[in-house]
């Protein structure tokens, strides 16, 4: 999301090399430039005034210690600033209350109300193991109510079913009752939208919050839209008791503005991020995190988190032993480590974790996508259990079957062939006593200068 605005403060600290100290001419010159960058990633004005004022005022006179360059205290001071700007922590849904505790949530149509329910229950479920309800009162959005239903039962979440000849008004109130006699621990209303804001939608909904009396309202905010989606906030939020925000669709292409402009706009904590359109693609909003990563310094902790979360230990396990022992890494293996990545984002995701990606060239990074993850499975899907055991006995027809059966060209099987022998070879080398630490002194003659292991 924040590709364009982590390039241009990139540019900036590139700028600051070779200064001796910070001075008003200089300071002045990279927050120009930081100025433009907010700008451009669609940052709300008010916000880019107020920010370039606090990291003016932090950077004067501040005194350069001997570790640190110019440009790393500024990027510091951005970075300090940034932190302030979405919120100093992570904050969390209000759950300590007597059940069910009933999260409403709000926002046009078209930001990601409905799936975003889906993810949230999924996550109450899988993170706190909590009973989680859910309802629908879109009664004016055309199968609003059914899409609800299918993601609730595909997700082992409990649907409370409603019609759209029904008010919203009788239907939240049924729902409230029935999650009562369930013992429901949470219950989760997904309200109308509507293209825009309107005096009868915002009627509806305060009508709505006065009968559930709900422990968080949540405003759902598409940050695909930018400018617009702050205005959006600054309304409902002038409207309704928000308690926090929920950015959605932050894995497509924004600018980024939105997250860095919708608290100071509505004064509420953003909570969660929506990070794709898998159900458990809503991840918990950590400033400090989210900062680094626009800094492009990564986020080391979220990758660690995902990691733990997404990865088959037991599978990771048995391959650990057979690498051990010696006994071969094949294209089951390899099939199975393709499969663990993309449960864990792909590898645009993961990537974009890691310290100094921002660096890398955009030409480089975008060869550099989950396409080519999903054609090498293709291509190995495509083989038979024995050529997946033993790829020595893929022959040429051999080759054009697969080929043809996973819609690749006989040149990405035998690439994909070579690829694998390589990684044998490498498997090998770890089984062998000091196979790792020999391999990494190989590969350090290749490394830059200051970046031998």
């Amino acid at each position: 999301m924040f590709d364009n605005l982590t390039g241009r403060l990139s540019q900036v600290i590139r700028e600051l090399r070779g200064q001796a100290r910070l001075t008003e001419d200089n300071i002045a010159a990279a927050l120009r430039e930081v100025r433009m960058a907010l700008l451009e990633a669609d940052v709300a004005l008010p916000v880019v005034r107020d920010f370039i004022e606090h990291v003016r005022l932090r950077s004067l006179g501040e005194e350069i210690k001997t570790s640190l360059s110019p440009g790393q205290v500024l990027i510091r001071n951005v970075r300090d600033e940034l932190i302030a700007l979405m919120g100093a922590a992570n904050v969390t849904l209000n759950l300590n209350t007597p059940p069910p505790a009933v999260i409403l949530m709000a926002g046009l149509q078209g930001a990601g109300k409905t799936t975003t329910v889906a993810k949230l229950g999924n996550w109450l479920k899988q993170q706190h193991h909590k009973k989680v309800m859910t309802v629908s009162c879109d009664v004016y959005r055309p199968a609003a109510i059914e899409q609800l239903r299918l993601l609730a039962h595909a997700n082992g979440l409990e649907f409370f079913s409603s019609s759209a000849n029904q008010a919203p008004v009788d239907i939240v109130t049924a729902a409230l009752g029935q999650a009562r006699k369930q013992f429901m621990d949470v219950l989760i209303v997904d309200s109308a939208g509507r293209l825009h804001i309107d005096a009868d939608m915002m009627a509806e909904i305060r009508q709505l919050h006065d009968i559930l009396q709900p422990s968080d309202t949540l405003f759902i905010v598409d940050s695909m839209q930018g400018q617009d989606a702050v205005n959006s906030a600054q309304a409902f939020a002038t409207a309704l008791p928000l308690t926090g925000v929920i950015l959605t669709k932050t894995d497509g292409d924004a600018r980024g503005g939105a997250a860095l402009s919708v608290r100071q706009v509505t004064g509420k904590p953003i909570i969660f991020m929506g990070m794709g359109e898998k159900v458990d693609a809503l991840v918990p909003f950590h400033p400090e995190r989210v900062a680094s990563r626009i800094l492009g310094m990564g986020d080391v902790l979220s990758l660690i988190e995902v990691v733990e979360q997404k990865t088959d230990l037991q599978q990771a396990e048995k391959l650990a032993k057979k690498i051990k022992k010696g006994s071969g890494f094949d294209l089951v293996d390899f099939r199975e480590q393709l499969r663990q990545m993309q449960n864990m984002g792909g590898l645009n995701s993961l990537l974009d974790k890691l310290p100094g990606m921002g660096q890398i060239p955009a030409a480089a990074m975008n060869q550099v996508n989950d396409r080519e993850l999903i054609k090498l499975g293709a291509m190995i899907d495509s083989m038979t259990e024995r050529e997946r055991r033993f790829p020595d006995v893929i022959n040429g027809s051999r080759k054009k079957r697969i080929a043809t059966g996973s819609g690749t060209q006989v040149q990405d099987i035998n690439r994909l062939l070579k690829q694998f022998k390589q990684m044998q070879k490498m498997m090998k080398r770890m089984s062998k006593k000091g196979g790792l630490a020999n391999m990494m002194r190989g590969l350090s003659g290749n490394l830059p200068r200051g970046y031998r292991p």
